[in-house]
């Protein structure tokens, strides 16, 4: 009996079908875009910081560029210096006593220590390990970083629309919109972070420092910062410590490795955990040390 091929179904189109890219990935935390780097906004110049009566730097004369568009990981184990020099980058090292910082830190080109500390840290924000929410309302949080930079102080009406602005930014919006009277500190710890982020959103900082954002949160909301994350970087300049290298991989676009003070190795992150120069850096990833 002679066999035949099937037939051949087509198929009519009302428009030419897309051809996904190789690239393209179904990871809900992937860029919706490719990463495109602006200018560079902070310059880490040969940085040095030592507190008295230590043996050696915690930080060793590192130099490092943090580009618009960019979110830098500093990775390392505990103790490399990656959350004082993180510290730093806004002169809250300045607050321990004992420390000396050297080097030059530039923002836009000006040396951050020629720029008045309250109007530094509100272009350079910082978010923390804890989240650390005021003792009043989800309004009021929002609000008073608004009211800290105004002259004046500014009325409800003109609030409303910078807070609200400022709780879309951070993805919290839709969760909290009916009920902005409520206390912050009953929200839950993920979205406590993000009622942070909207805090240090609302003044529209050019850099965001983040220390450890995700590691006092389940893994349901630290997803949710990581998407965060990556939408925020569209128009911030992001510098972010994590000890978590899988997350650092997923939302760093270059990634720092620390080890002792001292710089490692620095490069964009499929390049550090994939094809990584240095032995050291090759042991910590591989997660023979740490």
């Amino acid at each position: 009996m002679d066999s035949f091929p099937p037939p051949v179904r087509r198929i009519a189109l009302d428009r030419t079908p897309r051809v996904v890219a190789p690239t393209e990935r179904s990871d809900p935390i992937a860029r919706a875009v490719a990463p495109s780097f602006g200018p560079e906004r902070l310059r880490i110049d040969a940085v040095s910081i030592s507190y008295e009566g230590a043996p050696k730097p915690a930080v060793n004369a590192v130099t490092l560029p943090v580009r618009q568009g960019e979110v830098l990981a500093l990775i390392g184990p505990s103790g490399c210096g990656k959350t004082t020099l993180l510290r730093s980058l806004n002169r809250l090292v300045e607050l321990t006593p004992g420390a000396r910082r050297d080097g030059r830190i530039l923002l836009d080109g000006d040396d951050i220590d020629a720029i008045e500390i309250t109007r530094l840290r509100r272009r350079v924000s910082m978010i923390f390990q804890q989240p650390n929410p005021f003792p009043m309302s989800i309004f009021d949080n929002v609000a008073y970083a608004i009211r800290e930079q105004s002259r004046r102080r500014p009325g409800k009406a003109v609030l409303k629309p910078r807070v609200e602005q400022a709780l879309q930014r951070a993805g919290l919006w839709d969760e909290v919109k009916d009920d902005l009277g409520r206390p912050a500190l009953r929200l839950s710890g993920g979205q406590q972070q993000r009622l942070c982020i909207a805090r240090a959103l609302a003044v529209e900082p050019d850099v965001l420092l983040m220390d450890e954002p995700c590691s006092a949160l389940d893994p349901i909301s630290t997803g949710v910062v990581e998407e965060l994350i990556h939408e925020l970087r569209q128009s911030l300049a992001i510098v972010i410590v994590t000890h978590n290298l899988a997350q650092a991989r997923r939302v760093g676009d270059h990634v720092a490795f620390m080890y002792l003070g001292d710089l490692v190795e620095y490069g964009p992150a499929e390049e550090l955990f994939e094809r990584p120069r240095a032995d050291r850096t090759r042991d910590y990833v591989s997660g023979s040390f740490g």
